[in-house]
C-alpha cells in the first residue's frame, strides 16, 4: 500500500467557484432538498428537472448531470435514460448513483440499464451496491448496505471495468477506482451515518466536481476526500455545536458551504493506492 496522489482540493474549489457549473440531478424524492443544497453550498447551480419533455433540454445547457435511482420508478426510468443520453450528446459528464440496486430484481434492471446503455463518467454506491453491480452477491436490505466486503477494493476495480466509469465504493473508509487501480480515502466520521441521504449527497458532491475537473478520476478522489473532510469539521465543533443528527446535519451542510473559504487542507497518509 503506497501513498495516492496529491490532491489539490483548494484549487478544485476555487475551479468549481470560478465555474459555478449547472448540475442537473434526477434524485431520489425523499433527500431532493438536500442534494440541491449540498450542490449550491459547493459552489455549483443545482436544477432538478425531471420531466422528460423538458429534460434533454435541460442537461443540454447543464455542465453535469446527477442520476439518483433511490425512488425508481418506470416514468423516473425513462426520464433518467432520457437525461442521461442528453447529456452523452452533449458531452456532459454523468454521475450514477445506483441506490438500492440489488435489493429488487427492479432496481437491478434499472441500474443495469443506467450503466450499459449510458456513457457514465462516475458510479457512486455504498459497498453492497457497487457489489451487487458487478453481478455478485451483496447484501442490501432497503437501499442500506449489510454485510462485511473485504475484498472492495477489487470490486470497485471490477465494477470500474463492467461501468467503464470510475467508482466509488463508500463505507468507514471510501474506496475510489478505474479500471486498473484503487484508492482508500481515509476522510469522514461515524455521524455521517446518523443522517439520511449522505450517500445522495455525496453523489452531487461528485457530479459537481466532475462538471469542474475534466479528469472523472480526479474528480472522484477530490470530490470523496473534501466530502469526509466537511463532516470532519462538522463533527470537530467547528461549524456549531450540535445535539444529534438533525442538528449535526445542518452542521454539515454549513461546512461544505464554508470548505471553500479555507486551503488548510492536509490528506497526508489519508490517500492511499491499494492495489495497481
Amino acid at each position: 500500500m503506497t501513498d495516492g496522489p496529491r490532491l489539490d482540493v483548494a484549487g478544485t474549489l476555487s475551479a468549481v467557484e470560478a465555474d459555478a457549473p449547472l448540475v442537473n440531478a434526477l434524485t431520489n424524492e425523499v433527500t431532493v432538498n438536500d442534494v440541491a443544497n449540498a450542490t449550491l453550498h459547493w459552489g455549483g447551480l443545482p436544477v432538478m428537472s425531471d420531466d422528460t419533455r423538458e429534460v434533454a433540454d435541460m442537461v443540454a445547457g447543464a455542465d453535469g448531470c446527477l442520476l439518483n435511482m433511490g425512488t425508481v420508478s418506470e416514468r423516473g426510468e425513462t426520464a433518467m435514460l432520457t437525461a442521461g443520453r442528453a447529456a452523452n450528446d452533449e458531452g456532459v459528464p454523468v454521475v450514477v448513483d445506483p441506490v438500492g440496486v440489488g435489493a429488487t430484481p427492479t432496481r437491478s434492471a434499472v441500474a443495469d440499464r443506467l450503466v450499459t446503455e449510458l456513457d457514465v463518467a462516475v458510479v457512486n454506491g455504498n459497498r453492497a451496491e457497487i457489489t451487487a453491480l458487478t453481478g455478485e452477491d451483496a447484501e442490501v436490505r432497503g437501499v442500506e448496505s449489510v454485510g462485511e466486503y473485504a475484498d472492495i477494493a477489487e470490486t470497485a476495480i471490477a465494477c470500474a471495468r463492467r461501468t467503464d466509469a470510475v467508482v466509488v465504493a463508500s463505507g468507514e473508509t471510501d474506496v475510489v477506482a478505474d479500471a486498473e487501480t484503487a484508492y482508500e480515502v481515509d476522510v469522514g466520521d461515524p455521524m455521517m451515518g446518523t443522517v439520511v441521504g449522505t450517500g445522495c449527497m455525496l453523489g452531487a458532491t461528485l457530479a459537481v466536481f466532475a462538471a469542474a475537473t475534466a479528469d472523472p478520476l480526479r474528480a472522484a478522489l477530490v470530490g470523496t476526500a473534501a466530502y469526509g473532510l466537511a463532516g470532519e469539521r462538522a463533527a470537530a465543533g467547528e461549524y456549531g455545536e450540535y445535539e444529534g443528527p438533525a442538528s449535526y446535519k445542518i452542521a454539515f451542510l454549513d461546512a461544505v458551504a464554508g470548505m471553500a473559504n479555507d486551503d488548510g487542507f492536509d490528506l497526508s497518509g489519508r490517500v492511499r493506492e491499494v492495489r495497481s
